[in-house]
C-alpha cells in the first residue's frame, strides 16, 4: 500500500467511490474532507486511526468503516494498530461498540485475504 500526502485528495479510488454514491456528494466530500485532511499538525496515519475511533463511537461499521480501515492501511497503519484502537475504544466508547467493530474488522480482513 502507498502512503498519500493527503489521504483524501491523493486517493483517486476513494474519490471514485464517493462519486459513485452520488457525484455532487463525492465532490463535496472530497473538497471538505480533503481540506481537513490537509491540516498540517497531525499526520495522515494518526488521522486515519482517529476516524476509525469515531466510527466505533458512532457505530458506522458498514461502508464508512471499511473505507476508513482501507485508508489507515494505505497510510501505513498495521492490522495490530487498528486492533489496538478498537481495544482502546472498549474503555472510552463501550465494550459492545468495540465488539461490533472487531466483528466488522474481522470480516474486512477475511474478504481481503
Amino acid at each position: 500500500m502507498s502512503e498519500f500526502k493527503n489521504a483524501v485528495l491523493d486517493d483517486k479510488d476513494l474519490q471514485a467511490g464517493l462519486s459513485g454514491i452520488n457525484p455532487k456528494f463525492g465532490d463535496f466530500c472530497t473538497r471538505v474532507a480533503g481540506e481537513a485532511w490537509g491540516l498540517p499538525l497531525i499526520d495522515q496515519k494518526t488521522k486515519a486511526l482517529i476516524v476509525i475511533a469515531v466510527d466505533v463511537a458512532n457505530q458506522t461499521l458498514s461502508g464508512p468503516f471499511q473505507a476508513h480501515v482501507d485508508m489507515a492501511l494505505k497510510q501505513g497503519a498495521t492490522k495490530e494498530e487498528i486492533e489496538e484502537v478498537l481495544s482502546f475504544m472498549c474503555v472510552y466508547g463501550g465494550f459492545n461498540k468495540a465488539a461490533g467493530a472487531f466483528a466488522a474488522l474481522k470480516e474486512i480482513f477475511e474478504q481481503n485475504s
